[in-house]
């Protein structure tokens, strides 16, 4: 096991003396758990399910190669009835409604596997799943529609301010549902630390309700000093909501974990659980970060409830990541996220009104500038995460400073930043220097020498790894939120974010992109030439089925 990371300003400072006992003690409990905790690990892998799960998957994929071979062999007529299905299954892709790329690389499946390839791609288009969800959310987004009502006057004057801004606001109340806000604010922060300090405090000052969504939960001492805090929480009468991804059930938590908490008296749900069946709904992964307290704050971001987002594990040396807490109106539309995506599998209708402020609760709150949120998911015809950073590349007169630990880009997004940096507009892309998938890393260097011909600055943060996921421009907006800059973020997950424009916090987050880089390294054209041998192998044959990944 890697070693905890002793820092100098450890988190527990700065708490009152209630939450600094649970992080010490939380502290301490892990390293008790650190000293069998490689046993345990590899005890999980081989009894547990992680192991069933991918061993009946694989069976699965076995089984339709199978048969398809199969039937290509039995006869001349099947075979033909199959090298038709192949062709047909080509003029359907030619003429979908969806990336260029994603196309291309399902061309290139079946061009070197005609039969299989055109019969993976007709299941995988007839899910149940996804349709039924796809239906969920547009009757969620339809009954929402009174709560989430754009108010008039606060249109108007963001469209006074910036007709162009308030057509982004449009776009994204038309498609995500969700309308721009006044009397709110926001707080930046630079660093999983500072957020999970001011996580804490709020945690121990709820009153009403608590709601988590996670992708990524695990024990340590962040999750363990929260859950104290939640167990407390639910003995005072606190409703707590807790949803995390189904991913964890792999490496994170064991896979009956929900009940533990349930236990405990915190209502628990398994977003998209791990199942051993062939389905691309289990593709589609709930990538998001919200805590909503009392209705009256909100955090986002990119921090998820794990020890490496706030340095206390070193995994892939400093973790550099972000998250905004929000106060006011906008929280409204978090709430509306989270109770959403906790009833996309109910059959039962939810009253979401109780968790609603009334807008009047808001009013003493000042306004600073305009804050739009959005939510995102895979299954309707928007890609919104996307289509607002296009925006605002496209937008942009001075400079587009960019957080991503992802670059994985279609061609789309890759003219829309070498435009803006014809134009003289100042692109930087800040990606990680170590980082956690090295394939990913790969793919996104097979990119590096397209965007720096085209005038685009390319940075890595040489400390470690950067997790963050924000964009910044002209000191007059800018976004922070769960969306990498790849396919699975724009395409294949439910994301969400907000829009700041002239808030105050933009100088903010301004100010810590000129911190970072000055912690990292310009690649330069001579970098690209120097790579090794083998990244310039596999980075471009990768992007051959990137959408896919």
């Amino acid at each position: 096991m890697k070693e905890l990371i002793h820092r100098r300003n450890k988190i527990e400072e700065n708490l009152p003396k209630e939450l600094e006992g649970i992080v010490l003690k939380q502290r301490e409990n892990l390293r008790n758990r650190l000293k069998d905790g490689g046993r345990r690990r590899v005890q999980q892998l081989i009894y547990g399910r992680t192991l069933i799960i991918i061993v009946l998957l694989l069976l699965q994929i076995y089984l339709l190669l199978s048969m398809v071979f199969w039937l290509q062999e039995y006869s001349m007529a099947i075979y033909g009835a199959l090298e038709l299905l192949a062709l047909i299954t080509v003029v359907v892709i030619m003429n979908q409604r969806e990336n260029p790329c994603f196309k291309m690389s399902w061309l290139v499946l079946i061009i070197i596997f005609p039969i299989v390839g055109a019969a993976l791609y007709v299941y995988v288009q007839n899910q149940i799943g996804s349709k039924v969800a796809a239906w969920r959310l547009k009757q969620f987004k339809q009954e929402c529609e009174p709560m989430l009502k754009q108010k008039e006057e606060v249109f108007n004057r963001l469209k006074q301010e910036d007709l162009h801004v308030s057509g982004l606001a449009n776009y994204i109340h038309s498609s995500s549902g969700h309308p721009v806000y006044q009397h709110t604010k926001a707080e930046y922060f630079p660093i999983g630390e500072e957020k999970f300090r001011r996580l804490l405090l709020e945690l121990n000052n709820a009153q009403n309700f608590i709601f988590l969504e996670y992708f990524i939960i695990r024990e340590g001492i962040m999750w363990d000093s929260v859950l104290e805090i939640l167990k407390r929480k639910v003995k005072e009468g606190v409703e707590v909501r807790v949803m995390y991804d189904g991913l964890c059930t792999f490496t994170n938590v064991p896979a009956g974990y929900y009940r533990e908490l349930r236990k405990m008296g915190i209502h628990c749900k398994v977003f998209g659980s791990i199942k051993p069946l062939l389905s691309t709904v289990q593709n589609n992964r709930d990538h998001r970060k919200i805590a909503v307290i009392d209705g009256k704050i909100a955090f986002t971001g990119g921090i998820n409830l794990a020890d490496e987002y706030i340095n206390e594990y070193n995994r892939f040396g400093h973790w550099k990541d972000t998250a905004i807490m929000l106060t006011g109106e906008v929280v409204q539309s978090f709430t509306i996220m989270f109770l959403n995506t906790w009833n996309i599998d109910s059959v039962k209708q939810e009253n979401y009104e109780p968790y609603l402020l009334p807008s009047r609760a808001c009013q003493h709150i000042q306004s600073d500038g305009f804050l739009i949120p959005y939510a995102d998911n895979p299954f309707d015809e928007f890609y919104v995460g996307k289509h607002i950073y296009l925006d605002i590349v496209a937008s942009a007169n001075h400079y587009v400073h960019i957080m991503t630990p992802y670059l994985i880009l279609d061609n789309e997004t890759i003219e829309a930043l070498c435009y803006a940096a014809a134009r003289g507009v100042d692109v930087r892309i800040i990606l990680p220097h170590v980082p956690d998938k090295k394939y990913a890393f790969w793919l996104a260097k097979s990119y590096y020498q397209e965007l720096l011909l085209g005038g685009v600055h390319i940075f890595e943060y040489i400390p470690g790894f950067v997790h963050a996921k924000g964009i910044v421009s002209d000191d007059s907006i800018a976004v922070c939120g769960s969306s990498n800059l790849d396919f699975r973020s724009f395409y294949l997950h439910y994301e969400c974010g907000v829009v700041l424009y002239k808030n105050s916090e933009i100088s903010s987050m301004e100010e810590d992109m000129n911190r970072t880089f000055a912690r990292c390294k310009e690649i330069l054209l001579e970098d690209c030439k120097k790579e090794k041998w083998y990244v310039k192998l596999i980075g471009p044959l990768l992007r051959l089925v990137a959408p896919l990944m």
